[in-house]
């Protein structure tokens, strides 16, 4: 299905991504689009929803559980326009959002579905999974001058670290941290500050009165908690090549980095296994 505009698929929503969960992936460019759908077609989403420029392709054997919505992904809060309508229109479902390039991982993905691991969270009484953002790279930026290749993929093993997030008044709010690490950390003098987090609420269920602010977090607490008062919860990852994208493409970046390796870069395997013996996304009492 093919919508010329958010509110028109809005209208439609209830009726047609009735069933769940759906994932909304908003396509910046050109770079692996149809890896992008693929991957989260295997993940077990009922619905994939593309958002992208009317003019921009998609794959000609895009799965029958994506629809395109035209719309302007680069304009400024793009993130919570989208999000805050789709909440309205789906009460009670699960969401999930992502950019081209970026793929979800969440523990023992290769043998359950994203529905399974919800339903967990759901019988946890959770109604969002806090998400670690891993940048991944290409192995050689000579052979990949975008930063992307899948088969070469490596990110960094270590060098992570969380703050406790603080409210207006000073004070550390309560279980909610700012996760920092891998390129945006490395690279922090060309990203702006805004952008150097890596934690993200990747999963959320719509509810009346949720919003998503401009931050990118929502406006009920309780949703941006990493886990819940009495014992750990499940967290999920997403490989990124995002900001290996955006500091190839700024001339400022790209100018000065050769190569994005390091000491502790890692071969990406492409497994949760690897990101849950390093720390980065754990199954809470998911066994």
């Amino acid at each position: 299905m093919h919508y010329p505009s958010l509110s028109a698929l809005a209208k439609v929503a209830g009726q047609r991504l009735s069933k769940g969960p759906v994932a909304i992936i908003l396509i910046e460019d050109d770079v692996e689009i149809a890896s992008t759908i693929s991957h989260h077609r295997d993940a077990g989403f009922a619905h994939i929803v593309a958002f992208c420029a009317p003019a921009q392709s998609l794959p000609s054997d895009a799965p029958e559980t994506l629809c395109r919505v035209d719309f302007d992904v680069s304009a400024e809060d793009a993130l919570p326009t989208i999000a805050n309508a789709m909440i309205a229109a789906l009460p009670d479902q699960w969401l999930y959002y992502c950019y081209n390039a970026e793929f979800l991982f969440f523990p023992f993905s290769e043998h359950r579905s994203v529905g399974e691991m919800l339903d967990f969270m759901a019988e946890e009484r959770r109604d969002a999974v806090f998400s670690y953002i891993v940048d991944l790279y290409a192995q050689d930026l000579s052979r990949h001058p975008n930063g992307v290749d899948l088969h070469t993929a490596h990110f960094d093993k270590s060098g992570y670290y969380a703050l406790a997030r603080e409210g207006a008044d000073g004070e550390p709010l309560d279980r909610q941290v700012n996760v920092f690490g891998g390129l945006r950390w490395r690279f922090e003098e060309h990203i702006a500050k805004a952008r150097q987090r890596t934690d993200r609420v990747a999963f959320f269920r719509a509810r009346a009165g949720l919003k998503m602010l401009s931050d990118r977090s929502f406006n009920l607490a309780e949703y941006n908690t990493y886990s819940c008062p009495w014992h750990n919860n499940l967290s999920a990852a997403i490989g990124s090549f995002r900001t290996a994208k955006a500091l190839r493409r700024n001339p400022g970046s790209r100018d000065v980095i050769t190569t994005f390796h390091w000491p502790q870069s890692e071969p990406f395997s492409w497994q949760s296994q690897q990101l849950l013996d390093l720390g980065l996304m754990e199954p809470g009492q998911w066994f």
